[in-house]
C-alpha cells in the first residue's frame, strides 16, 4: 500500500544554470514546482549536532545538486541549507518549527528521512508534498501494520485508499477511524526509512493532502 521508494540513483536534470526545460508537469494553481516534494524519501540521513537553531545532519545523496538556499525536506519539515562540507549539511531551525514538529525531539545519531525537491521531468512517484506540518501524529501501532493517531479535525481530508505524508513518506491509508489510519509498510520502506525504528507513542509529522485543503477552501467560496 505504501508508494514509498528510495530514489538512490535519481537522475539530476540540472545544468549549471540550474533546471533543464523539461515540460512542466500540471499542478494546481499556486503551487511552485520549485519547493515541491513528492514523499519519495531519497536518504535516511543522521542527525551529528544541535545547538540553539543550528541542526547539523550527515547526508550524501540529497547534497548532489544542492547549494546554499536550496530546500530539503526532513521528516517531511521543509528546512533550508545555510551551511555544507563534505557528508554534511545545516539548517536553521525556528522556535516555532521545533515546538510543531517532531524536530523538536532530535538527538545526536538519530535518523531522519531525507528529501530534495522534484525536478522539473522527473517521473512523479509520490503525491505533491510541500514541506508544511500540519500535525505532530503518534504511533499506535507499528509496521508493517502501521496505525497512527492524529488530531480528530484532520481526518476529514483522509479518504479511503488516500495520501497522507507521515515524516515526509508518502502513503496510503486505510481502515480510518474518528482520529486514526493505517498504512501497511512493505520490508524495503521500513529499512530506508525511519519508520523501520518507529515504536507505539513515538511522535511523527504529518501532512495532509494539499489537494483536500484546497477543494474544501473552493467550496467554502462556492
Amino acid at each position: 500500500m505504501s508508494h514509498s521508494a528510495s530514489r538512490q540513483s535519481r537522475s539530476l536534470k540540472r545544468t549549471l544554470s540550474g533546471y533543464e526545460h523539461w515540460p512542466r508537469p500540471p499542478t494546481p494553481a499556486g503551487i511552485s514546482l520549485n519547493r515541491v516534494f513528492t514523499g519519495i524519501v531519497e536518504e535516511k540521513g543522521t542527525v551529528l549536532h544541535r545547538e540553539g537553531p543550528k541542526l547539523r545532519i550527515q547526508a550524501s545523496t540529497v547534497l548532489e545538486g544542492s547549494g546554499l538556499g536550496d530546500s530539503i525536506a526532513v521528516n517531511g519539515c521543509c528546512l533550508t541549507l545555510v551551511s555544507s562540507g563534505p557528508g554534511w549539511w545545516e539548517a536553521d531551525v525556528s522556535d516555532e518549527t521545533y515546538a510543531r514538529t517532531n524536530l523538536g525531539a532530535l538527538q545526536e545519531g538519530h535518523p531522519v528521512n531525507l528529501e530534495r525537491p522534484m525536478a522539473l521531468g522527473e517521473r512523479f512517484g509520490g503525491h505533491i508534498v510541500l514541506g508544511h506540518v500540519d500535525a505532530v501524529g503518534t504511533i499506535v501501532s507499528p509496521v508493517p501494520q502501521l496505525v497512527v493517531r492524529i488530531p480528530n479535525h484532520l481526518m476529514k481530508y483522509i479518504v479511503e485508499k488516500g495520501s497522507v505524508t507521515v515524516d515526509g513518506i508518502s502513503l496510503t491509508a486505510f481502515n480510518l477511524t474518528d482520529d486514526t489510519f493505517e498504512v501497511a509498510i512493505i520490508p524495503h520502506t521500513a529499512e530506508v526509512t525511519t519508520l523501520g525504528v518507529r515504536k507505539p507513542g513515538d511522535a511523527v509529522n504529518i501532512e495532509m493532502d494539499v489537494l483536500a485543503k484546497h477543494v474544501e477552501r473552493l467550496l467554502e467560496h462556492k
